[in-house]
C-alpha cells in the first residue's frame, strides 16, 4: 500500500461580512419561495440581498414537499456555516 503526502495543506480561509451577511439572509425562511415552472416541477428561490425584487434561483424538485425540504436542508446547511464561524465549542468535558 502506498500513501502519497502532499505538503500543500491550506487552511480554509475566512468569509468576509458581504458573505456572512448573505448567509444570514438564507437563513430567514421569509427570503425564499417556491415557483412553479412550465414543465410541473417546483423551483426554490432566495430573494437577492442587494436587489429586494430579483430572485435567486437555487434548485428544482418534482414535489412542492421536495422543494420546501430543499428549502429547509439550505437553511440547515448555512445555519451550520454561521455556527462555525464562532470557533470551536466544547462537546464533552472529563473531570476526575
Amino acid at each position: 500500500m502506498t500513501f502519497l503526502y502532499t505538503s500543500g495543506f491550506r487552511a480554509a480561509t475566512q468569509p468576509d461580512q458581504r458573505m456572512i451577511n448573505l448567509w444570514k439572509h438564507i437563513t430567514t425562511k421569509s427570503n425564499w419561495r417556491i415557483v412553479q415552472l412550465p414543465n410541473g416541477f417546483f423551483q426554490t428561490e432566495y430573494k437577492d440581498y442587494d436587489d429586494k425584487e430579483t430572485w435567486i434561483d437555487v434548485t428544482r424538485r418534482e414535489t412542492m414537499d421536495g422543494a420546501e425540504a430543499a428549502i429547509d436542508g439550505s437553511i440547515e446547511h448555512y445555519t451550520k456555516k454561521l455556527e462555525f464561524l464562532k470557533g470551536p465549542k466544547v462537546v464533552k468535558t472529563f473531570t476526575d
